[in-house]
Order: structure tokens, then sequence, then C-alpha cells
């Protein structure tokens, strides 16, 4: 056996066993207690990944690759460290750095070819430049918005939907006279540019509200962009990496979509979340019951059921270790207690249970909406940290409301409800909360991580 048929072997079968260690890395990922498991096989697949490509005979010069290792690292390692609320824009800028590098690939692979590519293979090299470029500023946009860089309101102007659909629909007809006559080299920059635009103007239209959908839904086009790159360079690798990551994206998207009643049209071209102008001045005529610290501390003590209902403003003050303390304070005393997970809560899939698995509350203890909802008719105290637009009655009352409809958590059912927030300001979907006014309710005004700090001082002494 020659060295380098032995050399290809070892290749190949450092793929497979890459490919085998990334759908186990999605297997264990779908829940809590292989979590941990999951990610490490993710990136022991990636590293196995990347070590059998360097081995490639087609590689002559290590030197710019050792330049692009450094170089990555160098960006990688403050990106990786970063607080657990940065994690949604962490996560849409690594869409963002994947799909450029899929545009730039299939841009040179096009010119490296040129005029000289196979019909099929001119349709999938612009399916991969079309979403490489349009995932790249997209994801840009919503790293902004969830940085708070942007207005995390809906950008809108008439006409709006005509224009999205028109910048599309030219890449796509300019992609066909391409496969059609692969030399009209001077349409290539089109079918990367327009879709450039076209990300942005995507993006700009959609609330806060529905980014956990977009960055589902990027995820989705990042993936199937990289598997399009797959067929492109003949890597089989590729194409199962792209495939999984893309499959598993529009999978999540539609779970989503679904936890807010609401269709990928809607999400893409609804302008959800902008401030209902009726809804944003009425609370300062309604008069809503408070409560301190001290007061909200002995009514949680002498609670046998208490149900945390955790959101954005938790992540936003860093409570969720304060969090912990509560749940230990109050376990110690025999209250049962358990956390909501809302599907939409926060700023990404799976935000509250990477918060809350940080703060190593139990797994066990954190119940979905299905789960958890048959037993807030039972439940002595349902607080909610931080939770808005998950919790709004509206979505079950008010076929006016822009939410009705919306599968919600049935807090109001408890026997007492308490809400911890800054303020009566709406959430993303920009709608007054209908929860804040009921007679059961008490609003516990202040940052999170405070407020909750001071529970926990009132539980461990002053005299309860």
């Amino acid at each position: 056996m020659t060295t380098e048929l032995a050399t290809d072997r070892i290749i190949q079968i450092a793929y497979l066993i890459a490919t085998v260690l990334f759908i186990l890395s999605l297997k264990w990922m779908s829940s809590p207690t292989s979590a941990r498991r999951g990610v490490r096989a993710g990136e022991l697949g990636m590293l196995l990944a990347i070590c059998a490509t360097l081995l490639h005979r087609g590689i002559v010069d290590y030197r710019s690759i050792a330049i692009a290792l450094v170089l990555g690292v160098i960006i990688g390692v403050p990106l990786g460290r970063v607080h657990m609320t940065a994690v949604p824009q962490r996560t849409a800028l690594s869409h963002a750095f994947g799909a450029l590098c899929v545009a730039l690939v299939g841009t040179a692979e096009y010119y490296l070819r040129a005029p000289h590519v196979p019909a099929v293979m001119m349709a999938v090299l612009a399916m991969e430049v079309i979403l490489g470029s349009l995932t790249f500023t997209g994801s840009l946009m919503a790293a902004g918005k969830l940085q708070e860089l942007l207005p995390q309101r809906p950008i809108t102007y008439k006409g709006q939907n005509i224009v999205n659909l028109s910048l599309l629909a030219i890449s796509v007809a300019l992609a066909v006279l391409l496969v059609v006559d692969p030399g009209h080299t001077r349409l290539f920059p089109l079918i990367v540019a327009i879709p450039l635009v076209f990300g942005v103007l995507m993006i700009v239209p959609i609330g806060g509200a529905d980014m956990p959908t977009v960055i589902s839904l990027l995820n989705a086009y990042a993936g199937l962009s990289a598997a399009a790159m797959g067929f492109v360079l003949d890597s089989k690798l590729l194409i199962v990496a792209g495939a999984l990551d893309g499959s598993s994206g529009f999978i999540l998207s539609v779970i989503m979509s679904k936890a807010m009643n609401r269709s990928f049209a809607n999400v893409l071209f609804g302008a959800f979340g902008q401030v209902q102008a009726a809804a944003a001045g009425a609370h300062e005529a309604r008069p809503v019951r408070s409560a301190t610290a001290e007061e909200a501390a002995a009514i949680l003590g002498a609670a046998n059921t208490v149900v945390i209902v955790p959101g954005y403003g938790m992540a936003v003050a860093q409570a969720q270790h304060k969090v912990r303390e509560l749940f230990d304070a109050l376990t110690k005393r025999g209250v049962n207690v358990a956390f909501a997970i809302h599907p939409v809560a926060g700023r990404m899939p799976g935000h509250m249970n990477v918060l809350l698995a940080e703060a190593d509350i139990p797994y066990d203890k954190l119940l979905d909406m299905d789960a958890i909802n048959p037993e807030f008719p039972q439940t002595d105290v349902a607080l909610i940290i931080g939770a808005n637009d998950v919790t709004n009655p509206a979505a079950r009352t008010d076929p006016s409301s822009p939410i009705y409809g919306m599968p919600i958590l049935d807090v109001d059912k408890a026997k007492t409800v308490m809400v911890i927030k800054r303020s009566l300001s709406p959430g993303f979907a920009g709608i007054d909360n209908e929860l804040y006014y009921l007679n059961k309710t008490l609003m516990l005004f202040g940052d999170a991580k405070a407020f909750v700090g001071d529970l926990v001082r009132e539980l461990a002494g002053g005299g309860l």
C-alpha cells in the first residue's frame, strides 16, 4: 500500500468517526442530562475533521493555514469568554462567520472553474453563495439587535415585503442565467451583493420577540449553505454536517413557531413587536398592587408549592445564581419548588435552560410548558422573574391582541402571582401585560438580582 493511499484511508476513517460523533452530539444535546457529553462529542468530532483535513495531499503550503489558525485563536478565545446573557448574539456571530466562509469559498470555486462549470455544479454553487451571503449579513443584523446596537423594534416602510422578495427573486433569476451560461462572469458578483443587501432587509423588520426563531432559522440557512459547499468540494463530511445543522435548525424553527402559534411567513414578514399605541400608556391609569421584599418573602415562606418562571429579565440581571440561592432557601423550608420553562423565553432556544443549568438547578426541576401548565391551579405562588409576553393572559382572552393564540404559561391560574420587574413597560411584543393588573398579582419592582437577593436574606433571617 502506497503512503498516499494509506493517508487517504486514514482521512476517510477520521471523517467517518467525526460524522458519527456529530450525530451522537445532536442526540445527546437533546437532553439536559447528556448535553455536556454531546458538546464534548461535537468538539472531538470537529477536531478529528480538522486534523484529517490537514493531512490532505492537496495542501502544498502550511504557512497560510498556520497563520489562519493563529488568527482564529486570537479572535475565537475572546468570543468564547462571554457572559451567558451574551450567548444569543455570540451564536449569531458564529452563524455569520460560517456563512461568510461558505460565500467566500463558493466565490473562489466559481472563478477557478468558470466558464466550464457543469449545470448541476453551477446550481449548487449559486445556492451556496446566495444562502451564505444572506445568512452573513442577516446574522450580523440579528447580533446587532440582540446586543442592542440596533433598534430591537421592527423597522418597516410601505412596500417593504415586495422590495425584499423582489431582491431575492432577482438573485434566483441571475443564478438561473449562470446555470444556463456560466460564462457570464460579470453577473456573479450580483448574486453575492444582492443577497448581502437582502440579509440586512430581511432582519430589520423583525422585532426582538421573534429573535429565538430567527436565530434557529439562520442556523438552518448556515447549515444548508455548508451542505451545498460540501457538494462543491466533494466533501461527504461537510454534506453530512451541513445537513445535520440545517435540518436541526429548521426543526427547531418549527418548534419555536408552534410555541408562538405563528407561521414562518408571519415571523419574517409580520413586523411583530411594534409597541401598540393604546397599550403603551394604558398602564399609567390602571392600579397595580406591589409588595416589599419582606412581604414577598413571608408569602413565599408560607407556601407549600412555588413555581418560578424565568425570563430575559433574569438573564439581563445575571440573577440565575441568586435564583439558585432562593431555590435552596425555599427547599430547606419544605417548599416544593419547580421552574416553568417556556420554549421562547429569552433570546434564543433553550436560553433559560442554559442559564439555570449554569447555576446547577436540578434538571428534574426544569419543567416545560406542557408539563407545568396543569400544575398552576394547585400552585400557591407563581414567581415570575423578568418574563413578560410568555405569561400574558391576553394570548388566551383578547382576540385583538397580536399574541392571541400563542401558547403561554398559565401563571394567572396560581393562587398568588408575584412579578419581579423593573417597571410596567411592555415586553418584546410591545403590548401591555394584563397579568400585572389582576387582584391576585403583586408587583415586586426592582432589579431581578438585587430583589431575589433581598428575598434570600429575608428568608434566611428576618424572623421568617
